[in-house]
């Protein structure tokens, strides 16, 4: 039986990597994304991976998308929550703005696609809901008190979720990357970039095909006994 897996935030970046693990572990996947039209299109021409559109920080939106996806699907089996964006300033500098946007997209939503999936999963006797965390979560970071207490949200919301739906066949974990190769790590400075591998035990940034490897394995048959976990996946830089 092929089940259904929705990555939001699925087409670039980890997501996107999540998605192909997914793909590749016999899913069948669909991403979501909020903004970057350009980027799904060419993600869906390169992995035959289809994207929807919508505001994963909008519950109504959540409600609709998750819907059309059960119509068209049948279910949703597998929930990564994965979308977020980061607006870094510290504490005494941060706008409430950038503070409100942070936590609406990166933990709100969280709510907002597990509310929209869990009847479903519950019903069914199986759901796998697996969110991504980050590093910054567990040990907090200069400059992100919105983006740690967001990703240390999740890892609270995780095990709650855990707890209530295991009964009824339902995982809820937690992936939490450290520092990943993608195009916003690019981004830092090399002398920063320097710094930060310096402080990573195996000497290297992780790939995103790795959290993608380890989000597939979580939503494997072999992952019904893993619920309520935090996979750390950050080269031994934190570990807790």
């Amino acid at each position: 039986m092929t089940r259904t897996a929705l990555v939001t935030g699925g087409t670039r970046g980890i997501g996107a990597a999540i998605a192909r693990a997914l793909r590749d572990s016999g899913h069948q996947v669909i991403a979501t994304y909020q903004g970057n039209d350009e980027a799904a299109a060419a993600f869906t021409r390169d992995t035959d991976i289809p994207a929807r559109k919508w505001d994963v920080s909008d519950f109504a939106a959540c409600q609709q998308g998750v819907a059309d996806v059960v119509e068209t699907y049948g279910s949703v089996d597998v929930l990564v929550n994965n979308a977020g964006i980061t607006r870094d300033a510290t504490l005494h500098k941060m706008e409430e703005a950038d503070w409100n946007a942070v936590i609406t997209t990166n933990l709100n939503s969280a709510f907002n696609m597990t509310r929209a999936v869990i009847n479903g999963m519950r019903e069914a006797g199986f759901g796998r809901i697996i969110s991504i965390a980050s590093i910054n979560g567990q040990k907090g970071q200069m400059g992100q008190a919105n983006y740690a207490a967001a990703k240390a949200g999740l890892i609270g919301f995780t095990k709650s979720v855990a707890q209530e739906n295991a009964r009824r066949g339902v995982t809820a974990n937690v992936v939490s990357p450290g520092y990943i190769s993608t195009e916003m790590v690019a981004a830092v400075p090399e002398n920063v970039l320097e710094k930060i591998v310096g402080q990573i035990p195996v000497n290297r940034l992780g790939e995103a095909e790795e959290v993608g490897q380890a989000v597939a394995y979580l939503a494997s048959d072999g992952a019904g006994f893993v619920t309520g976990s935090t996979l750390s996946i950050n080269g031994g830089q934190w570990m807790a």
